[in-house]
């Protein structure tokens, strides 16, 4: 299991909305952020949060048939013990797999600062309906000014 998780939303340390402020607070004191990354997918706002969708291998980005979701990579102290509640929190629970919300991959990375390095980490993957879901093209979710 990889150490690494992608944030993108409510879990990202520079997020402003009081959706995740606890969970915010409790990943950063069990990881350690590597800094602003990237992801080859998509962005959808949903409302309160956001999902990612289409998640790709970071060469399609070049290819071109490929979105940018711009997130934060931290590497985790103890993955199994936070991938536990963090799971919780992002309603993956045994009774709804396999249909819940969202599931939990692995993908492809980069850091903002070493694009050339790909990385693999954890990040959750949006599997709900998008009617009423606004893309992102800019690749950025805030909640109170998504496409900044």
């Amino acid at each position: 299991m990889t150490e690494l998780l992608f944030v993108y939303g409510t879990l990202m340390s520079g997020a402003a909305s009081s959706m995740g402020s606890g969970e915010r607070a409790r990943l950063a004191e069990e990881g350690r952020s590597l800094g602003p990354a990237l992801l080859a997918a998509r962005i959808f706002d949903l409302g309160r949060y956001p999902g990612v969708v289409e998640v790709q291998s970071w060469p399609a980005v070049g290819a071109g048939s490929a979105g940018i979701v711009h997130g934060e990579v931290y590497r985790l102290a103890s993955p199994t013990a936070t991938f536990a509640w963090l799971d919780l929190y992002e309603g993956i629970y045994p009774e709804c797999a396999p249909q819940c919300e969202y599931t939990r991959d692995a993908a492809e990375v980069v850091l903002a600062a070493a694009p050339q390095n790909v990385l693999r980490a954890h990040v959750y993957v949006y599997r709900g309906g998008l009617d009423g879901a606004r893309a992102l093209p800019g690749g950025r979710w805030s909640p109170l000014h998504p496409e900044q």
